[in-house]
C-alpha cells in the first residue's frame, strides 16, 4: 500500500486518509490508479482534477474527458468516455434488508424486486442502475431515490427521460454492475492491481 500511496496525487491522498478502514483505503487508492492508466491509455498526461458543486470530480485541462469511479468489496470499476458517465458497483448480499427497496425506491421497482426469484440479486440490480444515474447527473446523494424510476424490460430505461441515456448491468464473480450514460457498454476489463504501479 505504501508503494501504491506514493504514486496517487496529494488530493488523492488526503480522501484516500479521510477512510477509516485500510481496505476502503487500498480501494480508494486503487480506484485512482486504475483512472491514471486508463488515461494513459488515452494520452491523457498531467490530468488536472477539480470538483463539481456537489463533489464529483472532472479534468479541467481536457475538454471531453469524463470518467467515474467507484468501489465495494475488493473490486474498483473505473469508466471514461467522451460525454457524461456514472457508474456503481456492489457486491450482492444475500443477506440484504429488502425493505430499503420499500422506503427508498419507487413503488413498481421495489414490487419487481419483491416478485423476482432472487430478490436480492434483482435489489442490487436496481441498486446500481440508481447510483450510477445518480452519479451520471453529478448530484450522487443529493439527488434522492424516490425522485426518478428505472424501468427494467428488454431494454432499461429511466421513465419519462428524453436524453436516450443508456443503461447497461453486468455480473462479475459477486458483483453487480452498472453503467449510466450515452453509448452501450459492450464489454469489461478486468485488471490485476499489480498492473496498476
Amino acid at each position: 500500500m505504501k508503494r501504491a500511496y506514493e504514486l496517487v496525487s496529494k488530493n488523492r491522498q488526503e480522501k484516500i486518509d479521510f477512510y477509516r478502514f485500510d481496505k476502503d483505503k487500498k480501494l480508494s487508492c486503487g480506484a485512482y490508479l486504475l483512472l491514471k492508466k486508463m488515461l494513459s491509455e488515452e494520452n491523457i498526461t498531467k490530468p488536472i482534477f477539480k470538483f463539481e458543486k456537489y463533489g464529483k470530480a472532472y479534468i479541467s485541462n481536457y475538454e471531453n474527458i469524463y470518467f467515474n469511479l467507484s468501489h465495494s468489496g475488493k473490486m474498483i470499476l473505473c469508466a471514461i468516455s467522451n460525454k457524461e458517465v456514472g457508474v456503481d458497483i456492489e457486491y450482492i448480499d444475500p443477506e440484504i434488508d429488502l425493505n430499503i427497496a420499500k422506503h427508498y425506491f419507487y413503488n413498481s421497482e421495489y414490487e419487481n424486486i419483491m416478485n423476482c426469484e432472487n430478490s436480492s440479486d434483482e435489489f442490487f440490480k436496481y441498486w446500481v442502475l440508481k447510483e450510477s444515474y445518480m452519479k451520471y447527473t453529478g448530484l450522487g446523494m443529493n439527488l434522492k431515490l424516490d425522485s426518478f424510476e428505472i424501468i427494467v424490460n428488454k431494454d432499461i430505461q429511466l421513465k419519462n427521460d428524453n436524453r436516450n441515456l443508456k443503461f447497461n448491468v453486468f455480473d462479475i464473480k459477486d458483483y453487480k454492475i452498472a453503467a449510466a450514460g450515452h453509448y452501450d457498454v459492450s464489454e469489461l476489463y478486468e485488471v490485476s492491481v499489480d498492473e496498476l504501479y
